[in-house]
């Protein structure tokens, strides 16, 4: 089996792009893959196809030859949109040799190791906050809606949510200075007053959802260690699932989680093993984050079987379509160390519409995939329907 060609789909999904890579082979088998990134969707669909020359015509069945080609080509490059588009490609020809041989990737891993992953709900609060409309809900005016939609997430089955720093209003706002750009946004403090309202934010999840209820909350980049201690501080009578921060220094991450009882994430923007490794020797955080979608499925396993053997626990960074989920999935199901899995409850009306079957999600718990690849498809009529146009980004 050789590879013909290599295609991209950029799809709007409403504040953000998802990414696609279609591999095609001889056979007549295709392998889908996804690499989204919202901020530099051109620069990884160029790099994607920038790689084709070497790609084109070798063997996809020999998958780990084929990232040792792609880590040459971008040796100078390693990381960030270099390594999002090998991921994307590396996605692709997974999915293709498993249905080569008939069977899911979940079984070309050696799974399953379980027939269903816990999932929580993820950005809860935060998309309706600034996208009510699309989603067709009621806006987040008050911490009166907050309180009601902690009860949704419990009517609907699942067991933990994940939520950031949301201000319910007229129109709702959120937080991510980590994100912005221009003079004032770069010192990265928690005030008195900020402080204040994260604690009722938290206070009202945590009394809407009982005590049994998962709760997470991300503060991204947010926010330099002195203030995510003092955001530790304050949230420990509240016991987190995690509070999630992004800090490029094992070190700081360290002083953070031995300052407080409330528990550390990190690790969604990290690449490969080499990057994980320091993290996961200085025992930095509870639980690590693997972006499936930036880092490729096979060594996305790699760095699981690395933070096992560290006795740590890892969680997909899911906030993708699907297909991504069907890929996280399959992750979880061919490792012994997963806490939990992300999911996007609410997002754009066509998400469903995009991939050929839809995760079979019970009582918050998304059934293990077992069709052919990664069990499901891309649907290239409605990704070419929902093309992205390039608008600016208003994502999160």
């Amino acid at each position: 089996m050789k590879i013909t060609n290599i295609e991209t789909f950029i799809v709007d999904a409403g504040w953000r792009p998802w990414i696609f890579v279609k591999v095609e082979s001889d056979s007549g088998l295709i392998g889908y893959g996804e690499c989204s990134e919202s901020r530099t969707p051109n620069g990884v669909v160029g790099t994607i196809h920038d790689m084709s020359d070497i790609l084109i015509g070798t063997d996809p069945n020999a998958y780990e030859m084929r990232f040792w080609d792609m880590a040459r080509k971008n040796i100078q490059g390693p990381g960030g949109i270099a390594a999002k588009a090998m991921a994307g490609i590396e996605n692709a020809i997974i999915d293709l040799k498993a249905k080569a041989l008939d069977i899911s990737v979940v079984e070309l891993f050696g799974g399953p190791t379980r027939n269903e992953t816990r999932l929580y709900w993820s950005h809860c609060g935060t998309t309706r906050a600034l996208n009510h409309k699309l989603l067709n809900v009621k806006p987040i005016k008050s911490l009166s809606d907050i309180s009601d939609l902690g009860k949704e997430v419990v009517s609907r089955g699942y067991t933990a949510l994940k939520t950031n720093i949301v201000f319910p209003g007229d129109p709702a706002q959120t937080y991510f200075p980590g994100f912005d750009s221009g003079p004032g946004t770069t010192d990265q403090n928690v005030s008195n007053e900020l402080l204040a309202h994260i604690v009722d934010l938290i206070e009202t999840f945590r009394n809407s959802v009982g005590p049994n209820i998962d709760i997470n909350l991300d503060l991204n980049f947010n926010f330099k260690p002195e203030a995510v201690m003092r955001i530790a501080k304050a949230l420990e009578p509240f016991n987190l699932l995690w509070l999630e921060t992004d800090i490029y220094n094992p070190d700081a991450l360290k002083q953070i989680k031995e300052s407080t009882t409330t528990k550390i994430c990190t690790g969604e923007n990290l690449f490969y093993m080499r990057e994980y490794l320091p993290y996961f020797s200085k025992y930095c955080a509870d639980v690590f984050m693997i972006d499936i979608p930036w880092n490729g499925f096979v060594q996305s396993k790699k760095i699981g079987d690395l933070a096992q053997v560290h006795d740590l626990n890892i969680a997909p960074h899911n906030y993708y379509s699907h297909l991504s989920s069907f890929i996280s999935a399959s992750l979880c199901a061919v490792l012994p160390n997963v806490r939990i899995m992300e999911i996007d409850v609410d997002d754009v009306p066509w998400k469903d519409e995009l991939v050929t079957v839809q995760p079979d999600i019970k009582s918050g718990c998304m059934k293990t995939p077992s069709g052919p690849g990664w069990g499901t498809d891309l649907n290239e009529k409605v990704a070419k329907k929902y093309a992205w146009t390039g608008a600016k980004f208003g994502g999160y």
